[in-house]
């Protein structure tokens, strides 16, 4: 069995693997970033609409700063915001993007040579800059480029199945290396999980095939807990049918949403930021009209329309958008409106991590002594209860800097610990069972069920009944887990063991979403119960911690907001 050892491992080649992978190299020599695909197809690539920073660069937001910032992150998060994370982000969001401009992304400009920046739901001025609509591509790929001028290590197309831990530290992980389907250990003297969020576990989702939330379910089955992952935002706007984003930038400059009747029912819920209110409100307006028979012809979506924009601007500002509707949908958006649907799109939740990106474990203030976490897989609550848009390229840019600083930092003084064979062997054998079973029940079909689930029993609107019946199934799933079969016997490039293998940690981690999700008894951003519509800060102005015990039973427990400096 091949054994490979670094200094510092990084899980993940999006944003916030990159940026960390990047720092770290500033203070170390032998940094290596794992990706499930090749790392330039990272999900990043898929943030359209801008990065949040106060530079006040126009006339509409020349009064901005990090204080009116950090104010409208905390209002959007509903008070769910941890102060410091939420201040570390605001006031470095302005040099972040400096930097990421020298890196070589090209923003989008003023006709003043400056950077450019537009509004965005729930930020009070505009102060998303952008690179057109395809703002995260830019940034990966330049930010991949500066990983290859530092020589950073890249192994793509390996998932990372598990930790070797031991006394709240790790010495390495085990990986499944999909050209070859050989297991591979990698020895370091630490490792920063960068693994994407979890919206994979439902059926509509502008996330990609591969954000199936690896590192939820890896801090799951080592103790770790997961922090506030009821709050799942659902994106307003996803193509009809397709999961294809539709970013909020196109509202942001200008775009209306109308019902049946033509009607811009946002006036009705949000009479003064209409389209542009958080993302959480807007969602909620729209489930409520199609729920209510307002859809476009009785059906479940609305449309956006930008028939009224000049067709320059649209070309100049939103080309991907247009290119994704005439291609997908058979929709010129100069011409006609562009049907959309509410989707799954972001996890405010995730491992919890301190503002230095050192993983938290079940016990308040303690650490893991060398395992970081950034990005969507990470919880630091920048985002409280819902995430504005365009916070979460800047947080993984942020969080991903210092994961990378403080991660290398810490490196320097440890070394990659002994091989412990027990993990390798528990995943040889479990690999030998899947591809060796007898079972009755694939993959897909397992995997099916559990979108309708989360989809139909914890989405939008949430009610008990719903979600215990949802927690119900989930045991069900898993209890059928245990007599799959992988048909496909093949070992390189075997998508039914893998999609097996994600499907694990999807079914692990979305208990975790429901259970939280049934335990708070509140309506606060993201998370609506309509059996508990009220906001009660007395009882639930708190972040939920869940992890399982010795035992398997999943374990709550409530920490409180943290205040700032």
């Amino acid at each position: 069995m091949k054994t490979v050892e670094h200094q510092l491992l990084i899980v993940g080649g999006g944003a916030a693997g990159l940026r960390a992978a990047i720092e770290a190299q500033e203070k170390i020599d032998d940094v290596a970033v794992i990706s499930k695909v090749r790392t330039l197809r990272s999900h990043s690539v898929s943030a359209q609409g801008g990065i949040a920073a106060s530079l006040a660069n126009i006339e509409e937001s020349e009064a901005d700063n990090w204080k009116k910032h950090l104010n409208d992150t905390i209002e959007g998060g509903v008070d769910l915001v941890d102060r410091d994370a939420g201040e570390i982000l605001t006031r470095n969001a302005g040099r972040n993007v400096i930097e990421l401009e020298h890196m070589g992304v090209p923003f989008s400009r003023t006709d003043k040579g400056k950077l450019d920046q537009r509004p965005f739901g729930g930020h009070s001025m505009p102060r998303a800059l952008y690179a057109a609509d395809r703002t995260g591509h830019a940034i990966v790929y330049a930010l991949y480029g500066e990983n290859v001028r530092h020589e950073t290590a890249f192994y793509d197309e390996y998932f990372v199945l598990d930790l070797m831990t031991g006394d709240n530290s790790v010495s390495g992980l085990v990986a499944y290396d999909i050209k070859t389907g050989e297991l591979v250990v990698f020895r370091a003297g630490g490792i920063i999980l960068a693994t994407g969020g979890p919206s994979q576990a439902y059926e509509l989702t502008s996330s990609g095939k591969a954000s199936t939330g690896d590192g939820l379910g890896i801090a799951l089955r080592n103790g770790i807990p997961l922090e506030d992952m009821e709050f799942i935002q659902f994106h307003p706007t996803g193509l009809k049918a397709r999961g294809i984003l539709i970013t909020e930038a196109a509202r942001g400059e200008g775009g209306y949403l109308r019902n049946d009747r033509g009607e811009r029912f946002m006036k009705e819920y949000e009479p003064e930021s209409v389209e542009l209110a958080p993302r959480d409100r807007v969602v909620r307006g729209m489930q409520r009209e199609i729920n209510e028979g307002r859809g476009i012809n009785g059906e479940n979506y609305l449309h956006l329309d930008l028939t009224h924009l000049p067709e320059e601007k649209i070309s100049q500002k939103l080309p991907t958008i247009r290119e994704l509707s005439m291609n997908f949908a058979g929709i010129d958006p100069v011409e006609r409106p562009i049907p959309v649907q509410p989707m799954a799109h972001y996890s405010m939740g995730g491992i919890p991590t301190d503002t230095r990106g050192r993983v938290q474990g079940k016990e308040e203030g303690v650490t893991w002594n060398n395992l970081y976490a950034a990005g969507e897989a990470a919880c630091v609550s920048v985002h409280g209860a819902n995430r504005l848009g365009t916070n979460s390229l800047q947080e993984a840019i942020t969080f991903g800097k210092r994961a990378g600083r403080f991660a290398a930092e810490s490196v320097r003084k440890n070394h990659a610990g002994d091989v412990d064979r027990t993990t390798v062997d528990k995943y040889e054998s479990r690999l030998h069972s899947l591809l060796g079973g007898e079972g009755s029940v694939r993959c897909y079909e397992l995997r099916d069920r559990l979108k309708q689930t989360m989809t139909g029993k914890c989405g939008v609107f949430r009610t008990r009944h719903d979600l215990e019946e949802a927690l119900r199934q989930i045991h069900e799933l898993k209890e059928d887990y245990s007599k799959l079969t992988v048909e496909d016997s093949g070992k390189k490039f075997n998508t039914e063991l893998k999609t097996a293998l994600e499907l694990k940690n999807m079914l692990d981690y979305s208990e975790v979403i429901v259970e939280a999700a049934l335990a708070r008894k509140e309506s606060r951003g993201s998370h609506f119960r309509t059996d508990f519509p009220e906001r009660d800060d007395a009882d639930w102005l708190v972040h939920s911690f869940i992890y399982r015990s010795s035992t398997g039973k999943l374990k709550r427990d409530y920490r409180p907001v943290s205040p700032g400096t």
